[in-house]
């Protein structure tokens, strides 16, 4: 058994030990209270009602303009402290969103946000990855959609089943 923990230890990917279950549990458990997922997102705004958050496009006009998610509100990172207050209620939650996976606006527009006292989560995969899954989308020229690419989202299905 100890040569196995010792060979498994040398691999790259153990070679920091995962942390305990308490603290993984922690972790993640935090991980879900700072991100939302793009499904979950599309969900809460599809369904009847208020979702209980704003969702905030944190990009620039002209971005905005390439397309949003519909319903989002409009406020660019370099705006959130001048705009927030006229635009945003203090006591509702605020979800963020930018380009995709590979930008931090949205995180640095979560941070400004936070930093003002509002509630705040970041939607991870940001725009790129909401027209990736299939939802509908809102250009300068109407509503899009485009069909769901099949590496992020399941053919025939609303649910990945995560």
């Amino acid at each position: 058994m100890t040569s196995r923990l010792t060979a498994l230890a040398a691999h790259p990917v153990l070679r920091v030990p995962p942390a305990s279950p308490a603290t993984a549990a922690a972790y993640f458990g935090a991980s879900l209270a700072f991100h939302a997922d793009v499904s979950d997102v599309a969900a809460a705004l599809a369904a009847d009602g208020d979702p209980g958050f704003v969702l905030l496009d944190s990009r620039s006009t002209e971005s905005w303009n390439q397309g949003h998610v519909p319903g989002a509100v409009h406020l660019p990172t370099a705006l959130i402290a001048e705009q927030a207050h006229q635009l945003l209620d203090p006591a509702v939650p605020v979800v963020t969103y930018c380009w995709g996976p590979g930008c931090n606006g949205a995180t640095r527009a979560a941070l400004a946000l936070a930093e003002l006292g509002y509630r705040v989560k970041e939607m991870l995969g940001g725009f790129e990855y909401w027209v990736r899954e299939g939802f509908e989308f809102e250009t300068w020229q109407g509503r899009e959609r485009r069909d769901a690419d099949p590496l992020t989202a399941p053919a025939g299905s609303d649910d990945c089943g995560c």
